[in-house]
């Protein structure tokens, strides 16, 4: 069940968002619906209280990049702090688990005297991922890869094979993939298995024109070599040939489907560690 979007709360003078209220289960929610649909986030949770002070240890407070604010670590002057805190790591995709220790006096406005010591994490969204072409590799690989935290969308001119609901978990489109994912992210990969060669290379063109820094393909290494042959005719650089990965998938002697599909969602999920450790 996904959380509404009226969790995304209006500004107080501050230009910060009012949190609604929520226990810690609807706070949790609340952060899983937001990383499933992609958002960068980050979270703040009370992990201990010295002194006089309105947090209690467990109370937990989640901000999106989106604007959605649920949840509470004690009100007062202390959580609008906190909250500047969750948004300058929602807005620094190098922010780093950290604690913080607030102490709630007259620098804060506040006479409690007391101390909260916060966790402050950041957490990444979904990274969204496109699978062109919804046949028996796509069927199979599209589903893996939203068990294992991408946000898939699959996309094939075939109504009958990209019918939303069809492939389990991931979002489908009917259509051209120039026509319907103009307005896709192009920080996510885009993964290309058609039922058609010629159309296998206009898709990848059309992914390394849009930046998509992984283009992968599923094919031979002679349908690759000639894939970058072309690629290289018609002009693009070495370096966009060489963000496209193709034959997709680590090495491990795949055959059917299932087992292609478990090798190419591998290389994926290696490639987003790589990722996320180049941007630490």
């Amino acid at each position: 069940m996904r959380t509404p979007r009226t969790l995304c709360a209006a500004p107080a003078d501050d230009g910060l968002p009012v949190p609604r209220t929520a226990d810690v289960a609807a706070v949790l929610e609340a952060a899983a619906a937001e990383t499933a649909r992609g958002e960068r986030g980050a979270m703040a949770t009370v992990l201990a209280r010295r002194g006089s002070a309105p947090g209690t240890p467990g109370q937990k407070l989640y901000l999106s990049g989106a604007g959605a604010c649920v949840g509470t670590v004690g009100g007062g002057a202390v959580e609008r702090v906190v909250l500047t805190e969750l948004s300058r790591i929602c807005a620094d995709e190098g922010a780093k688990h950290e604690v913080r220790t607030f102490k709630l006096g007259p620098e804060l406005g506040m006479c409690c005297g007391g101390q909260l010591d916060v966790l402050l994490e950041p957490i990444d969204g979904a990274l969204p991922c496109l699978v062109v072409g919804a046949g028996h590799v796509g069927t199979a690989l599209a589903p893996l890869l939203a068990r294992v935290g991408f946000r898939v969308t699959v996309v094939d001119p075939r109504e009958a094979w990209a019918a939303e609901g069809r492939i389990e978990g991931v979002t489908c489109l009917v259509g051209e993939v120039d026509e319907v994912c103009g307005d896709f992210p192009a920080i996510g990969p885009c993964v290309v298995m058609t039922h058609d060669h010629a159309v296998d290379q206009a898709v990848i063109e059309w992914a390394l024109r849009r930046g998509h820094t992984f283009v992968g393909g599923v094919g031979s290494r002679a349908k690759a070599e000639r894939t970058r042959t072309r690629l290289e005719a018609k002009g693009f650089s070495q370096e966009d040939r060489a963000r496209v990965r193709m034959p997709l998938g680590l090495d491990i002697g795949a055959r059917t489907p299932d087992e292609i599909a478990v090798s190419a969602a591998a290389e994926l999920v290696s490639w987003r560690r790589a990722r996320a450790s180049q941007s630490a």
